[in-house]
């Protein structure tokens, strides 16, 4: 019995140290996780807020924010899933282009995420409009700081009327 606690023992130091092999392979796992973001869209937020006929527009987008981290944490990758409806605009309104632009929601800042949504992809019906896409790639770096203070990043879709931007909302993290 007392050769078989040692012959254990023995194992187990063998096992945790190695056997003279200098090399390590170890993998690392990817975990995937879905943040969920969304901002309330508003004229009045755009720089300078919007005062013309789609002053009345309102909307929201919930971003879903699809991301791959190694077993350190670090986001390998990211894609994202917009969501976006808005209503109040008068006949003959077009919604052109959206994105999530980095900076704070009092200036004209860059755009680090373009949803691809591109003129005539929207129809404006009875003053409503809305859309989905999917699968929008996001820089693993943009996806870390939007986790880190969504706050910094805001969404704004424009129009053909309002080429600098009809509606626009800070990003808040909901889950």
């Amino acid at each position: 019995m007392k050769r078989l606690s040692v012959f254990a023992a023995a194992f187990a130091l063998l096992s945790t140290v190695g056997c003279g092999s200098s090399s390590t392979t170890t993998t690392s796992p990817t975990v995937s996780t879905t943040p969920l973001f969304s901002a309330v869209l508003s004229p009045a937020n755009e720089v300078p807020p919007v005062t013309n006929a789609e002053a009345g527009v309102t909307g929201s987008v919930t971003i879903t924010l699809n991301t791959n981290k190694d077993s350190a944490g670090n986001i390998t990758s990211a894609n994202a899933t917009f969501a976006v409806t808005l209503g109040g605009f008068p006949a003959g309104s077009a919604v052109n282009i959206a994105h999530i632009h980095e900076g704070s929601t009092t200036c004209a800042c860059p755009v680090v995420v373009n949803t691809t949504l591109a003129a005539g992809d929207v129809t404006v019906a009875n003053g409503l409009a809305s859309f989905t896409k999917t699968s929008i790639t996001v820089d693993p770096a943009v996806a870390q700081r939007m986790l880190n203070g969504p706050a910094g990043f805001y969404f704004n879709v424009h129009s053909t009327l309002n080429g600098g931007g009809v509606a626009r909302g800070a990003l808040v993290r909901t889950q």
